[in-house]
């Protein structure tokens, strides 16, 4: 038996998908459609990639202790823009959207400001001027984008269902014959 089309969603499904959240959670200004765009990539990227990914950079982060592992205790890859732009999108994600899962076990804040620093940082090593313009905005707005990625969180899951219930395949009157 089949399951659904709904088990079968690609990066495009989920940046169509979380474009058009974000967008109602944080308003639909000219000004905000690269951050928007920007964003939804981050969470769609993460929707769509295992932590375990070996084949896919950057794979799902598990935690906040595995971002402070990769991140900040190996201070190796700290000359490498993607690496930082990485590390940044992987505290906003644990920062922003799963907010609530994480605020009792890790100190958010510290967190949401070590991102930041992040894209601060992948922005000064940067070489694309488009780029570098992203990270600076990213690394200036950071705690807005947690905020409406928590706000996205919340409103997703109280939603009463995004995906609507297949109806149930017609009754039969009378006996069932085989065939």
């Amino acid at each position: 038996m089949y399951p659904g089309p709904w088990l079968a969603v690609d990066t495009t499904q989920a940046l169509r998908f979380f474009f058009e959240r974000l967008k109602d959670v944080a308003g639909d200004r000219e000004s905000l459609k690269t951050e928007l765009l920007y964003n939804a990539s981050v969470l769609a990227h993460f929707a769509t990639t295992s932590t375990a990914a070996a084949d896919q950079f950057p794979s799902s982060p598990s935690s906040l202790s595995t971002v402070f592992d990769v991140f900040v205790l190996d201070r190796s890859q700290h000359a490498d823009p993607e690496i930082l732009e990485a590390a940044g999108s992987q505290c906003l994600l644990l920062t922003g959207f799963f907010r609530d899962q994480v605020r009792h076990r890790y100190n958010v804040t510290w967190y949401a400001r070590l991102g930041a620093g992040f894209y601060a940082r992948a922005a000064q090593l940067g070489s694309d001027r488009r780029r570098i313009e992203m990270m600076l905005v990213m690394a200036k707005r950071f705690d807005f984008w947690c905020d409406h990625q928590a706000l996205l969180a919340r409103e997703l899951r109280d939603a009463p269902r995004i995906i609507a219930a297949r109806t149930p395949p017609p009754t039969l009157d009378g006996p069932v014959s085989p065939q």
